[in-house]
């Protein structure tokens, strides 16, 4: 467990660059630029989801039958992000397409999703012997890793909320950007 909780720490660290760099500071997504709304809402649900594993993995033992709800959440996540990969390339043609080296950090995101996933099946397979129930017990973690899956929790909701908000182009949704005129594009 403790490999897998690290390994999505590294994913939550370049999760946070990719959203700032590239989502905020490149395309200005939130700045509502037209047809941006459905890799905005792609981005909250998956932010969502990421907030349940960041939240509950070092916290909560998903015991018995609750394992195949963590399940879900797990494959929800990665339909969730194939179907965005699909999305950004419509969404971004009139920004000039997803960045390249966007792109390279999504690989390296998927790769470090897999290889989390690898190291926490045996503690699914585990769980999953164990009577049905949701137990409040924290993993043998160091308290800097516990904790700090706690704030990266917090934090992806936040995001979520965010491009939630963005994609329904709320009053100051576009913050801290100037909003966008349809045929603008972000700066570089």
């Amino acid at each position: 467990m403790e490999t897998a909780c690290w390994l999505l720490f590294v994913q939550g660290v370049i999760g946070a660059f990719d959203t700032f760099y590239y989502h905020e500071w490149r395309a200005r997504l939130p700045a509502g630029v037209p047809g941006t709304a459905p890799e905005l809402q792609l981005h909250a649900a998956r932010d969502f989801l990421y907030a349940v594993l960041f939240g509950t993995l070092p916290w909560v033992s998903w015991e018995g039958l609750w394992v195949w709800a963590l399940v879900a959440v797990i494959v929800g996540e990665i339909v969730l992000t194939l179907w965005d990969f699909v999305i950004e390339v419509v969404v971004r043609k009139p920004l000039g397409d997803v960045y390249a080296g966007e792109r390279v950090t999504h690989a390296v995101m998927g790769i470090l999703y897999g290889a989390m996933l690898a190291f926490l099946i045996p503690t699914l397979v585990e769980w999953r012997s164990l009577p049905t129930r949701l137990a409040l017990t924290s993993a043998p973690l160091p308290p800097f890793l516990l904790w700090s899956l706690s704030v990266m929790a917090v934090g992806v909701f936040l995001s979520g909320v965010r491009d939630l908000y963005a994609s329904f182009g709320g009053p100051h949704a576009a913050w801290p950007w100037k909003p966008l005129s349809p045929d603008l594009e972000p700066s570089e």
